[in-house]
Protein backbone atom coordinates (compact mmCIF):
# COMPACT_ATOMS: atom_id res chain seq x y z
CA UNK A 1 0.00 0.00 0.00
CA UNK A 2 1.40 3.39 -1.01
CA UNK A 3 1.12 5.99 1.79
CA UNK A 4 -0.38 9.16 0.40
CA UNK A 5 -2.36 12.24 1.36
CA UNK A 6 -5.25 14.04 -0.33
CA UNK A 7 -4.95 17.80 -0.89
CA UNK A 8 -6.52 20.43 -3.10
CA UNK A 9 -4.92 20.91 -6.51
CA UNK A 10 -3.11 24.18 -7.22
CA UNK A 11 -2.12 25.87 -10.46
CA UNK A 12 1.47 24.65 -10.15
CA UNK A 13 0.22 21.06 -10.46
CA UNK A 14 -1.12 21.56 -14.00
CA UNK A 15 1.88 20.30 -16.03
CA UNK A 16 2.12 17.14 -13.93
CA UNK A 17 -1.63 16.54 -14.10
CA UNK A 18 -1.68 16.90 -17.87
CA UNK A 19 0.97 14.19 -18.21
CA UNK A 20 -0.76 11.97 -15.65
CA UNK A 21 -4.02 12.11 -17.62
CA UNK A 22 -2.30 10.95 -20.82
CA UNK A 23 -0.51 8.08 -19.10
CA UNK A 24 -3.61 6.95 -17.22
CA UNK A 25 -5.86 6.99 -20.27
CA UNK A 26 -3.40 5.31 -22.63
CA UNK A 27 -2.62 2.46 -20.26
CA UNK A 28 -5.71 1.91 -18.13
CA UNK A 29 -8.28 2.42 -20.90
CA UNK A 30 -6.45 0.20 -23.37
CA UNK A 31 -8.35 -3.02 -22.50
CA UNK A 32 -11.72 -1.30 -23.00
CA UNK A 33 -11.29 1.02 -26.01
CA UNK A 34 -9.51 1.01 -29.34
CA UNK A 35 -6.42 3.08 -29.94
CA UNK A 36 -8.41 5.36 -32.23
CA UNK A 37 -11.00 5.94 -29.50
CA UNK A 38 -8.32 6.72 -26.92
CA UNK A 39 -6.55 9.14 -29.26
CA UNK A 40 -9.80 10.93 -30.04
CA UNK A 41 -10.88 11.12 -26.40
CA UNK A 42 -7.53 12.59 -25.37
CA UNK A 43 -7.85 15.22 -28.07
CA UNK A 44 -11.49 16.15 -27.60
CA UNK A 45 -12.79 15.07 -24.18
CA UNK A 46 -10.16 14.26 -21.60
CA UNK A 47 -7.94 16.89 -20.09
CA UNK A 48 -7.18 18.91 -17.01
CA UNK A 49 -10.10 21.18 -16.24
CA UNK A 50 -8.71 24.49 -15.00
CA UNK A 51 -12.17 25.56 -13.84
CA UNK A 52 -12.11 22.88 -11.16
CA UNK A 53 -8.82 24.18 -9.77
CA UNK A 54 -10.17 27.72 -9.94
CA UNK A 55 -13.29 26.65 -8.03
CA UNK A 56 -11.26 24.78 -5.40
CA UNK A 57 -13.09 21.52 -6.11
CA UNK A 58 -10.22 19.45 -7.51
CA UNK A 59 -7.99 17.17 -5.44
CA UNK A 60 -4.73 15.27 -5.88
CA UNK A 61 -3.34 12.23 -4.12
CA UNK A 62 0.30 12.84 -3.29
CA UNK A 63 3.05 10.60 -1.90
CA UNK A 64 6.50 11.96 -1.10
CA UNK A 65 5.89 14.95 -3.37
CA UNK A 66 4.72 12.83 -6.32
CA UNK A 67 1.16 13.13 -7.61
CA UNK A 68 -0.39 9.67 -8.05
CA UNK A 69 -3.97 10.58 -8.90
CA UNK A 70 -6.42 13.42 -9.32
CA UNK A 71 -10.14 13.98 -9.34
CA UNK A 72 -12.87 16.17 -8.02
CA UNK A 73 -16.36 17.54 -8.41
CA UNK A 74 -18.03 20.49 -10.05
CA UNK A 75 -20.92 22.80 -9.29
CA UNK A 76 -20.99 23.70 -12.99
CA UNK A 77 -23.20 22.07 -15.62
CA UNK A 78 -20.56 20.43 -17.83
CA UNK A 79 -20.16 16.66 -17.34
CA UNK A 80 -16.98 16.05 -19.28
CA UNK A 81 -13.37 17.11 -19.01
CA UNK A 82 -11.28 19.76 -20.69
CA UNK A 83 -11.54 23.53 -20.85
CA UNK A 84 -13.26 23.34 -24.25
CA UNK A 85 -16.35 22.06 -22.46
CA UNK A 86 -17.07 25.65 -21.44
CA UNK A 87 -17.05 27.15 -24.91
CA UNK A 88 -20.86 26.90 -24.92
CA UNK A 89 -22.29 29.47 -22.48
CA UNK A 90 -24.98 27.08 -21.25
CA UNK A 91 -22.26 24.69 -19.99
CA UNK A 92 -20.60 27.34 -17.80
CA UNK A 93 -23.46 27.89 -15.39
CA UNK A 94 -23.64 27.02 -11.70
CA UNK A 95 -25.93 24.23 -10.56
CA UNK A 96 -28.57 24.63 -7.87
CA UNK A 97 -27.95 22.09 -5.06
CA UNK A 98 -31.65 22.10 -4.19
CA UNK A 99 -32.51 20.11 -7.32
CA UNK A 100 -29.33 19.55 -9.39
CA UNK A 101 -26.72 16.82 -8.99
CA UNK A 102 -23.10 17.80 -8.43
CA UNK A 103 -20.82 16.46 -11.15
CA UNK A 104 -17.98 14.07 -10.37
CA UNK A 105 -15.24 15.06 -12.79
CA UNK A 106 -11.83 14.24 -14.18
CA UNK A 107 -10.88 11.16 -12.12
CA UNK A 108 -7.50 9.71 -13.05
CA UNK A 109 -4.97 7.47 -11.31
CA UNK A 110 -1.42 6.85 -12.50
CA UNK A 111 -1.06 3.26 -13.80
CA UNK A 112 1.73 2.55 -11.31
CA UNK A 113 -0.59 3.51 -8.45
CA UNK A 114 -3.68 1.59 -9.58
CA UNK A 115 -5.40 -0.75 -7.11
CA UNK A 116 -4.11 1.18 -4.11
CA UNK A 117 -7.39 2.75 -3.00
CA UNK A 118 -6.48 6.13 -4.45
CA UNK A 119 -9.52 6.35 -6.71
CA UNK A 120 -11.82 5.61 -3.79
CA UNK A 121 -10.10 8.18 -1.60
CA UNK A 122 -10.45 10.89 -4.24
CA UNK A 123 -14.09 10.00 -4.78
CA UNK A 124 -14.77 10.17 -1.05
CA UNK A 125 -13.09 13.56 -0.75
CA UNK A 126 -15.16 14.89 -3.67
CA UNK A 127 -18.38 13.40 -2.30
CA UNK A 128 -17.85 14.92 1.13
CA UNK A 129 -17.03 18.33 -0.31
CA UNK A 130 -20.12 18.30 -2.55
CA UNK A 131 -22.29 17.29 0.40
CA UNK A 132 -20.86 20.12 2.48
CA UNK A 133 -21.79 22.50 -0.36
CA UNK A 134 -25.41 21.42 -0.02
CA UNK A 135 -25.70 18.80 -2.77
CA UNK A 136 -27.55 15.56 -2.05
CA UNK A 137 -26.96 13.79 -5.36
CA UNK A 138 -23.93 13.09 -7.58
CA UNK A 139 -23.77 12.45 -11.32
CA UNK A 140 -20.96 11.35 -13.62
CA UNK A 141 -20.12 9.88 -17.00
CA UNK A 142 -18.25 6.62 -16.47
CA UNK A 143 -15.98 4.93 -18.94
CA UNK A 144 -16.04 1.15 -19.20
CA UNK A 145 -12.79 1.20 -17.24
CA UNK A 146 -14.09 3.26 -14.35
CA UNK A 147 -17.62 1.85 -14.08
CA UNK A 148 -16.75 -1.09 -11.76
CA UNK A 149 -15.35 1.26 -9.12
CA UNK A 150 -18.27 3.66 -9.31
CA UNK A 151 -20.67 0.75 -8.96
CA UNK A 152 -18.75 -0.53 -5.93
CA UNK A 153 -19.10 2.79 -4.12
CA UNK A 154 -22.82 3.15 -4.71
CA UNK A 155 -23.34 4.73 -8.14
CA UNK A 156 -26.08 3.25 -10.34
CA UNK A 157 -26.26 3.31 -14.14
CA UNK A 158 -29.07 5.54 -15.43
CA UNK A 159 -28.35 5.11 -19.13
CA UNK A 160 -25.69 3.87 -21.51
CA UNK A 161 -24.76 5.89 -24.56
CA UNK A 162 -22.17 6.40 -27.23
CA UNK A 163 -20.78 9.90 -27.09
CA UNK A 164 -19.90 11.01 -30.62
CA UNK A 165 -16.67 12.97 -30.45
CA UNK A 166 -16.01 15.90 -32.83
CA UNK A 167 -14.15 13.63 -35.28
CA UNK A 168 -17.19 11.28 -35.37
CA UNK A 169 -15.52 8.67 -33.17
CA UNK A 170 -18.04 6.90 -30.89
CA UNK A 171 -17.01 6.53 -27.25
CA UNK A 172 -19.11 4.32 -24.96
CA UNK A 173 -19.92 5.71 -21.51
CA UNK A 174 -22.54 5.27 -18.82
CA UNK A 175 -24.33 8.07 -17.02
CA UNK A 176 -24.42 7.17 -13.34
CA UNK A 177 -25.93 8.74 -10.23
CA UNK A 178 -25.64 8.38 -6.47
CA UNK A 179 -27.73 9.74 -3.61
CA UNK A 180 -25.51 11.10 -0.83
CA UNK A 181 -27.96 12.86 1.46
CA UNK A 182 -27.66 16.39 2.75
CA UNK A 183 -25.44 17.52 5.59
CA UNK A 184 -25.89 20.91 7.22
CA UNK A 185 -23.15 23.42 6.53
CA UNK A 186 -22.99 23.92 10.30
CA UNK A 187 -22.12 20.28 11.00
CA UNK A 188 -18.45 19.71 11.72
CA UNK A 189 -16.60 17.09 9.67
CA UNK A 190 -13.07 15.81 9.50
CA UNK A 191 -10.83 17.09 6.76
CA UNK A 192 -10.34 15.25 3.47
CA UNK A 193 -7.23 13.47 4.67
CA UNK A 194 -9.27 11.72 7.36
CA UNK A 195 -11.90 10.70 4.81
CA UNK A 196 -9.14 9.38 2.55
CA UNK A 197 -7.84 7.27 5.41
CA UNK A 198 -11.35 5.85 5.87
CA UNK A 199 -11.49 5.03 2.15
CA UNK A 200 -8.31 2.98 2.47
CA UNK A 201 -10.16 0.65 4.85
CA UNK A 202 -12.89 -0.18 2.34
CA UNK A 203 -12.71 -3.77 1.02
CA UNK A 204 -11.45 -4.37 -2.47
CA UNK A 205 -9.03 -2.53 -4.70
CA UNK A 206 -10.61 -2.16 -8.13
CA UNK A 207 -8.96 -0.82 -11.23
CA UNK A 208 -9.74 2.86 -11.44
CA UNK A 209 -9.79 4.74 -14.70
CA UNK A 210 -11.21 8.04 -15.91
Amino acid sequence: MIPYRIRRAVWADLPILEQLVVEAVRQLNAPDYTQAQIDSALQHAYGVDAKLIEDGTYFVAEANGRILGCGGWSRRKSLYNGDEAYELPEKDVFLNPLYDAAKIRAMFVHPQAARQGIGRALLLAAENAARQAGFSRLELLATRTGEPLYTAVGFAVQERLDVILPDDTPFAVARMEKEIGYVSRFTHHADTTTFAQKADKLPGRLLFGP
